[in-house]
C-alpha cells in the first residue's frame, strides 16, 4: 500500500525534532531524496511512497534519531557546487566552511589570468572538499591536499580521482619541503576544539567524525599553530593565508598570526551566521 509523501515527511520531520536534531525538516527531505532517487527541487512532485521506499525511509529517519549524520546515512555531502564520499573515518564538511573556501576563490581568480599557473595548497584536507571545490570552479591551477591519516586519505583519493588535485599522505608539519616559499594561497579547516569542551559536542560530530580531526590541544589551537609555521615556511612574499577557527577563537586565532610576525593584513571573517569564523593574512616579503 503506497504511503503519501507529505504524511511520511511531516511524520519524519516530527519525529527528528522530537529527538533533538536541529535541522529536521531539511534532513527529512534529503532522506526522503536519498531513498526515491529524486533530487531535492524536484521532491515536492512525489506524491506516494510504495511499501519497499516507505519502509527504508522510515527506518532511516530512525537512525538519524539516534543521532547519526545524515551524511553517514546517505554516504554523502554536498559543498558549494561539489559532493563528496563521506562516512566513518572522515570529517563531515560544514556549511560554515563554504564562506572560506568562497573567500579563497575569490582571491585566486585574478591569478589564474597571469603567466603560470597558481600554487595553492590545503592543509588538512580530510575528504579532499575544499580542493576539490576549488579545482571544480577554477581552472589553470594547481593544487595539492594534504592529510596524515591513511582513512581520511582513503576517501580524499576517491573524491579526488575525477580531478588533477595532488594528494600527499603525510604529516602537515614537514609536508611540501620542496614548495617553500612557493605557493600563492594556503588554505586549511584544522581540528580547533578545546579538549575540555569535549561533553559539549554534538553527539553527530563527538561520536562519529574523528577525535583527530575536531580536537586540538587544551586550548583548541595546537594544529593552528603548526599551520601558521607551515604557511610561514611554504607561502612567497604577499602569498595569502586563511584558516577556519572555533567562533570563540576570533580573537586568539588571529593573535597567533600576529605573534608570528611574518604576516600583515590578518584579519578575521564572519560566517553566515555572524560568527568569527576564519583568519586571512598576506606573507610579509
Amino acid at each position: 500500500m503506497n504511503r503519501p509523501a507529505r504524511l511520511l515527511l511531516g511524520e519524519a520531520t516530527d519525529r527528528l525534532r522530537q529527538a533533538g536534531i536541529d535541522s529536521p525538516a531539511q534532513d527529512a527531505r534529503i532522506l526522503m531524496s536519498f531513498v526515491t532517487g529524486v533530487e531535492l527541487a524536484r521532491l515536492p512532485l512525489v506524491d506516494e511512497l510504495d511499501d519497499d521506499h516507505a519502509r527504508r525511509f522510515t527506518a532511516l529517519v530512525l537512525q538519524r534519531t539516534q543521532r547519526i549524520p545524515v551524511q553517514h546515512l546517505t554516504g554523502r555531502a554536498h559543498f558549494r557546487r561539489v559532493d563528496v564520499e563521506v562516512g566513518p573515518g572522515v570529517f563531515v564538511p560544514r556549511p560554515e566552511t563554504e564562506v572560506m573556501t568562497g573567500w579563497a576563490i575569490d582571491q585566486l581568480r585574478p591569478l589564474t589570468t597571469r603567466a603560470g599557473r597558481p600554487l595553492v595548497v590545503e592543509l588538512c584536507t580530510g575528504s579532499g572538499v575544499i580542493s576539490k571545490a576549488i579545482a571544480a570552479e577554477l581552472t589553470r591551477i594547481d593544487i595539492h591536499a594534504v592529510e596524515m591519516s591513511e582513512d581520511a586519505a582513503a576517501y580524499a583519493r576517491r573524491n579526488l580521482a575525477d580531478t588533477l588535485v595532488e594528494l600527499h599522505v603525510e604529516d602537515m608539519a614537514d609536508a611540501l619541503v620542496d614548495f617553500n616559499g612557493q605557493i600563492d594561497l594556503l588554505i586549511a579547516n584544522p581540528p580547533y576544539i578545546p579538549l575540555e569542551a569535549f561533553e559539549s559536542v554534538a553527539p553527530e560530530a563527538r561520536d562519529h567524525d574523528p577525535t583527530m580531526a575536531l580536537f586540538a590541544g587544551v586550548d583548541g589551537l595546537d594544529a593552528i599553530r603548526v599551520v601558521v609555521s607551515v604557511a610561514r615556511r611554504l607561502l612567497r612574499p604577499a602569498g595569502l593565508l586563511c584558516f577556519e577557527h572555533a567562533d570563540v577563537q576570533g580573537e586568539s586565532a588571529p593573535a597567533l598570526v600576529v605573534g608570528s610576525g611574518a604576516f600583515t593584513a590578518v584579519r578575521d571573517h564572519r560566517d553566515l551566521a555572524g560568527r568569527p569564523r576564519f583568519v586571512s593574512a598576506v606573507r610579509r616579503s
